[in-house]
């Protein structure tokens, strides 16, 4: 059985981005390239409806290729006890209200059992406040806490 992996929307984004001029965005553009080419396959991908609205946004020929890319990948679903714990790290790690998806993001992966969650967004999801605060959530609720990294920490030499 495969290990499973949660894609939140940078990654997505990311691959089907034209290249950045901003050189570490390009080099996160580059090393989502190559994982995504690598490591995905031995994994079991899945994604939001979250996500999906996400990559939907903005330019529609973008987003066709946005969504063309997770078209294959399964779609968790949103269930009550997702929206109390998303609430739970909402207020606790305090995001700003236009950034409450990512809350969302890190609810999904926990609740549905998922081993990582994926993400480029290092202010809201890949932080070491946000995975302690989340630890300390899940704890309360008895469910285990996903692994929360980047492509570049899920990279297979």
């Amino acid at each position: 059985m495969k290990p499973t992996v949660y894609l939140e929307t940078t990654i997505i984004s990311y691959m089907t981005a034209r290249y950045s001029r901003d050189l570490i965005i390009a080099a996160h553009q580059q090393i989502t390239h190559e994982w995504w080419e690598s490591a995905l396959p031995k994994y079991e991908a899945f994604v939001s409806p979250i996500v999906i609205e996400e990559i939907s946004r903005g330019d529609v020929l973008a987003a066709q290729l946005r969504l063309d890319k997770i078209s294959g990948l399964t779609v968790l679903e949103v269930v009550p006890e997702v929206r109390t714990l998303a609430d739970a790290y909402f207020s606790a790690i305090d995001i700003p209200e236009k950034a409450r998806a990512d809350s969302y993001h890190l609810a999904m992966t926990a609740w549905h059992g998922l081993d990582f969650l994926v993400s480029w967004n290092c202010t809201h999801i890949v932080s070491g406040r946000v995975k302690m605060i989340i630890e300390e959530i899940n704890a309360g609720f008895g469910i285990r806490t996903p692994v929360i990294c980047t492509p570049e920490e899920l990279m297979e030499v």
